[in-house]
């Protein structure tokens, strides 16, 4: 029945060399592919919120995110590219509506790309708290890429030779760069200490004469609060550049001192110091006795090398520690009278008759 309708000579009737038949068949098409893409986001988001309940990973959030950005024009724009497939039409309208579509497919690419660079972005923010300025500028320079070789690919898709186009990109861009070459080495600065980490914030730096705690990791500088209190600014590229000492990464502090006695000290009393050091030392909570030992005859001294670590690289923990056994050292050969050498001099006199 349906087929004798369609054979009407009404449904046979011309127009811009198509049928009415035609006409209605693209628009089922049109209308089809509309609700199909329609019910299959709905399907994909409530399957990935489904599995957004039952685990920790944000790749789920990710794509909940993604689909909800592919908007109606899109679906739009795909339902009339099918639907235009099933009729004559003119070349010229075909290939605008092809290059629509693959504009907005290239589009819908980049949103989702990007939604992939902002989720990427804030995990890091909140991991490498200080060093927002360099992760953020570090996403916009991705995506600034990205639209990049996208408006490349849509002029190519439309059919423009791009390569005198790149080519003038790249001259200008290798311009650009020789004019801001110093701003360009501290950025590029800033991404080594980001990726590299050297330091971070918090972690108390030495460079140079200049030494304090980290504060802040900035695009050109680096922010250092010093001893004294005053903020010290100093560019990434010298930091880069220079030697640095960084007593954030120590996992404990190795001490090394030399005491001395005076030469008149008793042998009996100079095999038994090593001794009184090592008990002195393990009596002190936090901290691990190496060695003691006598090592030299010094200018006015008997010299005794001691060497321990403090657990814990706390300064305060470690001075703390220091004073106990330096205090312990004293107390205990006093005890013993053991005297502490100091520089002296012994003048002898020979007395002529």
């Amino acid at each position: 029945m349906i087929k004798n309708v369609f054979s009407n000579s009404f449904f046979q009737y011309q127009v811009l060399g198509n049928s009415l038949k035609d006409y209605i068949f693209a628009l089922f098409i049109f209308l089809g592919i509309l609700v199909l893409f329609k019910i299959i986001q709905i399907i994909l988001l409530r399957y990935f919120r489904r599995l957004a309940e039952k685990t920790r990973t944000e790749i789920d959030d990710a794509f909940i995110e993604i689909v909800q950005k592919i908007r109606p024009p899109f679906y739009f724009l795909l339902a009339v590219y099918f639907a235009l497939k099933c009729l004559e039409v003119n070349f010229w309208l075909a290939k605008i509506f092809s290059a629509v579509l693959g504009v907005w497919i290239i589009y819908q690419i980049i949103v989702s790309i990007q939604v992939l660079i902002n989720r990427i972005v804030k995990k890091r923010i909140a991991k490498d708290v200080g060093s927002e300025a360099a992760i953020e500028l570090l996403g916009k320079i991705f995506k600034g890429v990205l639209w990049a070789i996208g408006f490349l690919f849509i002029l190519s898709n439309l059919g423009i030779n791009i390569t005198s186009l790149v080519a003038g990109l790249g001259i200008g861009g290798i311009a650009v760069a020789f004019a801001l070459q110093n701003i360009l080495a501290d950025l590029f600065s800033s991404f080594t200490i980001f990726f590299d980490k050297p330091f971070e914030i918090g972690d108390f730096i030495v460079v140079g004469d200049c030494k304090g705690m980290v504060e802040r990791i900035g695009i050109k500088t680096t922010r250092i609060r010093s001893l004294q209190g005053e903020e010290l600014v100093i560019s990434n590229r010298e930091l880069t550049s220079a030697k640095v000492q960084n007593f954030g990464k120590i996992k404990e502090r190795r001490i090394s001192m030399k005491i001395g006695v005076t030469y008149e000290t008793p042998g009996e009393k100079l095999k038994i110091i090593p001794q009184i050091i090592e008990n002195i030392i393990n009596s002190v909570e936090n901290v691990r006795f190496d060695r003691a030992f006598f090592v030299a005859f010094g200018d006015f001294a008997l010299i005794y090398e001691i060497v321990y670590f403090v657990e814990k690289p706390d300064y305060l923990v470690y001075l703390d520690a220091n004073q106990q056994i330096l205090l312990g050292i004293k107390e205990k050969f006093e005890e013993e009278g053991i005297e502490i050498a100091y520089p002296t001099q012994k003048i002898y006199l020979e007395k002529q008759d």
